[in-house]
């Protein structure tokens, strides 16, 4: 076979859209409507006018922290339950049933309210205020 010999099949021409004409297509917008006209850029958030799913959730201001506050016990507490050269961390208050397991990991903060006259050992991870941390102090004297 030469290559003279070869037959070529006819190609259809390809229709080209959207070009005015009578011939003219819709150039894939679909029919009539604000997205077929040129130029027609739409807020993705607009839902053709009723309120939209931004308009429509709580107003509520402020934030709220992922996470959660800690466990405050008062001195009080401590001087209730607790024996003199006892120490302090989160088992022995689970043991003690000031605090809950699972709120133990949130962590847990000693407060100054009230008094104590015991010596007590405060144990890793337990924060203290500026005032329970005094009071606390002056009692291992």
């Amino acid at each position: 076979m030469q290559i003279h010999q070869l037959k070529l099949n006819k190609r259809k021409s390809r229709k080209r859209v959207g070009r005015g004409g009578k011939r003219g297509t819709f150039s894939g917008r679909g029919m009539k409507g604000q997205k077929a006209r040129s130029g027609a850029k739409i807020d993705p958030l607009f839902e053709g006018g009723r309120s939209s799913l931004v308009e429509r959730l709580k107003k509520t201001r402020g934030f709220k922290s992922p996470h959660g506050k800690k466990i405050n016990i008062n001195l009080n507490d401590l001087e209730r339950i607790f024996k003199g050269g006892d120490t302090i961390d989160a088992e022995s208050l689970i043991k003690a049933g000031l605090v809950g397991k699972i709120e133990s990991k949130r962590g847990i903060k000693i407060l100054g309210g009230g008094s104590t006259s015991k010596k007590l050992i405060i144990g890793k991870n337990i924060l203290l205020s500026k005032s329970a941390k005094a009071v606390i102090e002056k009692a291992g004297k």
